[in-house]
C-alpha cells in the first residue's frame, strides 16, 4: 500500500465508506469554519485503498512519525457528533512511548481547536486528553 501523501497541513484519512450522506456531512463540518472563524487545516485522503485500515496500519503510512493524523472511522461516521479520532504518534526511538500513541476522539465541531493548537504547538496533547469527558472524547473547553 502506498503512503501517506507529505503536506504541510494536517492529514485527516478516511477509513470507512459505508455511508456517503454521513461522509459529506462530515466533510462540511470540518470544512466549514466555525463561528469565530476558526478552521482544521486538514489535508482531506479521500481514497477507497485505504479502507478499512486500523490506526496503527494508518500511523505506519504516514510520511513521519511526531505528527497529528485525524482518522475518518466507522465510528466517526455513525455516531450523531461525529467523533473523529486524533492521532498523536510518538518519533520513532521514544522507547518510554515506542508502542503507545496518543489517541483522543474528538467531535467535529471541535477538531480545529485539537488541529490548530498542536499543529502550532500553542497546547501540549495532555491538556485535550485532560479536557476530554469520561467517554473519552473532547467536545471543547
Amino acid at each position: 500500500m502506498k503512503s501517506l501523501p507529505q503536506t504541510d497541513d494536517t492529514l485527516l484519512i478516511r477509513t470507512d465508506f459505508s455511508d456517503q450522506t454521513a461522509w459529506q456531512a462530515l466533510h462540511t463540518a470540518i470544512t466549514t469554519p466555525n463561528e469565530d472563524d476558526f478552521i482544521a487545516n486538514v489535508h482531506i485522503v479521500d481514497e477507497a485503498a485505504y479502507r478499512d485500515l486500523t490506526p496503527e496500519q494508518v500511523i505506519s503510512l504516514a510520511p513521519a512519525r511526531g505528527f497529528l493524523l485525524i482518522v475518518a472511522d466507522k465510528t466517526a461516521l455513525t455516531t450523531p457528533e461525529m467523533p473523529l479520532l486524533a492521532v498523536l504518534p510518538h518519533e520513532e526511538g521514544d522507547d518510554e512511548l515506542e508502542q503507545e500513541h496518543g489517541k483522543l476522539r474528538v467531535i467535529a465541531e471541535e477538531l480545529w481547536s485539537i488541529e490548530n493548537n498542536i499543529s502550532l504547538a500553542n497546547m501540549d496533547w495532555e491538556e485535550f486528553v485532560d479536557a476530554a469527558d469520561d467517554d473519552g472524547v473532547f467536545r471543547g473547553f
